[in-house]
Order: C-alpha cells, then sequence, then structure tokens
C-alpha cells in the first residue's frame, strides 16, 4: 500500500490471535473491538433473530417446510443462548442439578 494512493473510506477487518509470523505492530496499533455476547435469554434469542440471514423473510421462503424450518431456527437459536448464558457459571453451570 502506497500513502496517497489508498482510498481515504479503506478500512481492513482482520481477526487474528498473537502469532510469531504476524507483525505485533498491527495488533498495536489497530483499532481494537469487541463484540459482547447479550446479557439475558431473551436477549440473546431475539439478537439472534435479529441478525442475517435469519431476519430476512426471503431465507424462510427458500424452504419447502416452512413451519418446520422455523421451529429448528428457533431451537437452535434457543440452545445456542442457553449455552451462552450457562457459559457464564463455569463449571457450575453444567454440573450442579436446580
Amino acid at each position: 500500500f502506497k500513502i496517497g494512493v489508498t482510498h481515504d473510506d479503506f478500512r481492513l477487518w482482520c481477526t487474528t490471535y498473537p502469532s510469531p509470523v504476524f507483525p505485533v505492530s498491527v495488533l498495536q496499533n489497530g483499532v481494537k473491538m469487541t463484540i459482547e455476547p447479550p446479557k439475558g435469554l431473551r436477549a440473546n434469542i431475539m439478537g439472534s433473530f435479529k441478525g442475517d440471514p435469519i431476519s430476512d423473510q426471503d431465507f424462510y421462503r427458500s424452504c419447502t417446510k416452512p413451519l418446520e424450518f422455523g421451529r429448528l431456527i428457533y431451537c437452535l437459536c434457543f440452545f445456542h443462548a442457553l449455552i451462552q448464558e450457562r457459559r457464564l457459571y463455569g463449571p457450575l453451570g453444567w454440573n450442579i442439578p436446580y
């Protein structure tokens, strides 16, 4: 890349772990961003339903069994939200009967 040739709106999104072959200066000088999962089961499920491709109605219309497909999507979103919530408790979230 040459300064002056690169467009002013150019942005590079990079996801990486520290590595001996990746320049540390790029990680140190870059803007860091994290995305935290929503708090609570309901917020997590709603966040999943508002994301792509689930929020797109054409996604549901592409299936030949929309009722079963919708139920499957809900179950997967619920399971994902449950896992996200339970992991906050560490080993206690899975081993202690309530």
